[in-house]
């Protein structure tokens, strides 16, 4: 291995071993928070509303681990050149490796629970860790560039000139390979044990476990969700009606679930109120508590998507806290605040139109998973997530429409973001084979707060018929349909439609998610016959 590669080698190692140093000290002390979540939180509102929204469509639920990935290879690649600049100059990687720490200060600043001494302290370490690593693997690499260049001017026959000797600028000395890739083999090993214990750490995102909550009794609960009432079992692969949690979709500006301390956490109402409120976690476990269902869905979602899902939820009503908050006659907007300060803000009116608005405590009979809020969240059936279903609740604050803007609204969004009516197809499966006859078509169709009148399907481009629906739980939740249709040999296609309880046929689009929710008929291929 010649000296330059190696030195690239061990900059790479060394950088490596900085961050899974920076990682570990994050799981450990809660409040040092993940450097390389902290500097992509900090570009993430920087990012044109078009580029958040092509992450999401093109990598799904995955696009968290692709940005802090790339953030990683980036800085593994300055580490490769810290390699090769630090065998001539030690300063270059001094200067290097404390800017990362430097930037991985300031970018922390600015997420919840961080402290500026144990940050530094923290990074600092992470900094002198990777450098002293550094420093030790190229005085190696040196040494043996040396050796190595003795011995080929001993072996060189007399009379040679000097002129030919081996050169030391990596074009013909080379190092052992053991004196590298062993010690970069254990830093590196070393450097993945630690970063994953931190990442798992992190994880977990709270300082307590949520399943260590005891829910209060709702004073209005709801029956069990039986198979008569489910009809997933009936029908193999079609959406249950209740989505189980750890399949539930998960979309955020979160890098890291935020570490929310509940014995110090507090829910403030404030703003355009006469009497503001705070309550601790205790104070909102006391409140009166209702068990709704409902259906929550991203903006993201294209057609045919699974970035919807429906739950039982526990909370208490908006409405009830509001009134006891007094809300002042100006006030047209609600904001939501997370306490890593996202924000979505929803019409007013609409805590107070019927529909079963509340700050949830859990889901699905267990307390809120760190991932999708614990302790606390806003849900408000009807409106897409991103104007409403603010998680790791904070504060809800009454303002006026035109007096602030939530967090996706200067990026392109639509303000108002009410749910539209859709379909999808879960069975039978993308381009499974079925034999010719008569076929089973099966799915969910939504329109929150309207409710679902009638789903139809077709095959190919012929005539729309009527799908049976089964029961919904509410006009808050999707219902699931079947139909059995006759369907050629071929290839063919299915397509789906809904009409809501006002009769309104689902538009045939289509239409992309931005800025307001993607519209238009599900289609499904698939094979018929041999």
């Amino acid at each position: 291995m010649r000296p330059q590669g190696a030195a690239a080698l061990a900059g790479i190692v060394a950088v490596g071993v900085a961050i899974a140093v920076g990682e570990l000290a994050a799981g450990l002390v809660a409040a040092i928070p993940s450097p390389v979540d902290a500097i992509g939180q900090t570009l993430i509102p920087r990012f044109p509303g078009s580029v958040t929204s092509w992450a999401i469509d093109t990598f799904g639920v995955a696009n968290r681990a692709v940005l802090t990935s790339g953030i990683v290879l980036v800085a593994l690649l300055i580490g490769a050149y810290a390699g090769t600049a630090g065998r001539r100059h030690l300063a270059t990687p001094v200067l290097l490796f404390g800017g990362f720490a430097a930037l991985g200060v300031l970018t922390s600043q600015g997420q919840p629970g961080a402290a500026v001494v144990p940050v530094t302290l923290g990074l600092g370490v992470a900094a002198a860790a990777g450098l002293v690593l550094l420093r030790w693997i190229l005085a190696r690499v040196d040494e043996d560039a040396a050796r190595a260049l003795a011995d080929a001017r001993d072996t060189q026959e007399p009379g040679t000139s000097s002129s030919t000797a081996p050169s030391t600028d990596g074009t013909v000395v080379t190092v052992p390979r053991r004196t590298v890739v062993a010690t970069a083999g254990v830093a590196a090993l070393g450097a993945v044990v630690a970063g994953s214990f931190g990442r798992w750490v992190l994880g977990g995102g709270v300082t307590a476990e949520p399943s260590e909550l005891s829910l209060p009794r709702p004073q209005s609960s709801l029956p069990p969700v039986t198979p008569a009432v489910d009809a997933s079992g009936r029908i193999e692969g079609l959406s249950p009606i209740l989505t189980p949690t750890d399949r539930f979709f998960r979309i955020d500006t979160a890098l890291s679930v935020p570490r929310v301390d509940p014995s110090t956490w507090s829910l403030r109402v404030s703003g355009m109120v006469d009497r503001p409120l705070e309550l601790s976690l205790e104070d909102l476990l006391a409140e009166p508590m209702s068990e709704i269902d409902a259906t929550i869905a991203c903006v993201s979602n294209p057609v045919g998507g699974d970035l919807i899902g429906t739950a039982r939820w526990l909370g208490t009503p908006l409405a009830d806290l509001l009134d006891r908050a007094g809300v002042q006659d100006a006030a047209t907007q609600i904001v939501g605040r997370s306490v890593d300060g996202w924000t979505a803000g929803f019409p007013t009116e609409l805590a107070f139109d019927g529909r079963d608005a509340i700050v949830a405590i859990a889901m699905n009979g267990e307390p809120l998973p760190a991932r999708h809020g614990f302790p606390a969240r806003l849900i408000v059936p009807g409106l897409f997530g991103y104007v409403s279903a603010t998680k790791w609740l904070q504060e809800i604050e009454l303002t006026t429409w035109e007096g602030f803007d939530a967090y996706w609204v200067p990026r392109g969004w639509a303000k108002e973001g009410p749910v539209k009516t859709g379909a999808r197809i879960d069975v039978p499966r993308l381009g499974e084979r079925l034999p010719a006859g008569e076929v089973v078509v099966a799915g969910v169709a939504w329109a929150p707060i309207r409710g679902i009148r009638g789903v139809e399907v077709r095959v190919d481009d012929g005539p729309f018929q009527p799908a049976e629906l089964i029961e919904p739980l509410s006009d808050q939740t999707w219902v699931q349909w079947t139909a059995t249709v006759a369907v050629p040999q071929g290839d063919r296609s299915l397509q789906v439609r809904a009409i809501d309880g006002d009769g309104v046929v689902q538009p045939q689009g289509p239409r992309p998610p931005a800025p307001d929710g993607a519209e238009g008929w599900h289609r499904r291929s698939i094979r018929v016959g041999d």
